[in-house]
């Protein structure tokens, strides 16, 4: 659950997102160290004379400005790449859910079941009680098990829609007349 004023993600409920959270710091570890290299550089340029013009024109320079980049976007591609994997694999889903974005509600149904199927109403802000979320609550939730792995069919009837999870590291857009899908594993309740 988020909290107010945090700074940072929230704490990873799926191993998809343990893996996000972990490419997310390799990344921005990345990122911190070409910052800091070219801020010293901007700073040592601005703070001495230029004495060595010859060395501009030298072909190792070039190559390993050439080289360097390389490697550092295979070094950052090379994690990416693995994770989207790890998402779209489908290892028997234990239970297969299917939510449908309406205009103000979604639907969800069991697919497993039958007959297994209800629609999920935001609470109004009126009707809120003390310490429940604004624009976050519902009158009925989805149940899921924890430590399977569980389908989601998610489509549209109307509308674009966007059904996320942020601590499962999901997010699936719901288009009318086209079924995307995606898989979930929690490893803790909430």
């Amino acid at each position: 659950m988020a909290y107010p004023m945090q700074l940072g993600f929230q704490d990873a409920t799926s191993p998809i997102m343990e893996e996000l959270l972990h490419f997310h710091d390799h990344t921005l570890m990345i990122v911190f160290l070409i910052s800091s290299l070219v801020l010293y550089i901007i700073s040592l340029m601005l703070t001495t004379k230029l004495t060595h013009t010859s060395t501009m024109d030298a072909q190792e320079v070039e190559t390993i400005w050439t080289i360097l980049p390389a490697i550092i976007l295979i070094l950052i591609a090379l994690p990416s790449l693995r994770i989207l994997y790890m998402m779209d694999e489908i290892n028997n889903p234990f239970l297969t859910v299917k939510a449908m974005g309406h205009q103000w509600y979604w639907s969800y149904e069991y697919t497993d079941y039958e007959d297994l199927s209800f629609d999920s109403y935001m609470i109004p802000t009126s009707e809120l009680k003390p310490g429940e979320l604004r624009l976050l609550e519902v009158d009925n939730r989805v149940v899921l098990p924890m430590e399977m792995t569980i389908r989601m069919l998610v489509s549209s009837e109307d509308v674009l829609h966007s059904w996320a999870v942020p601590s499962l590291g999901l997010k699936t857009d719901a288009i009318p007349g086209r079924l995307n899908q995606t898989t979930l594993m929690s490893t803790r309740p909430g």
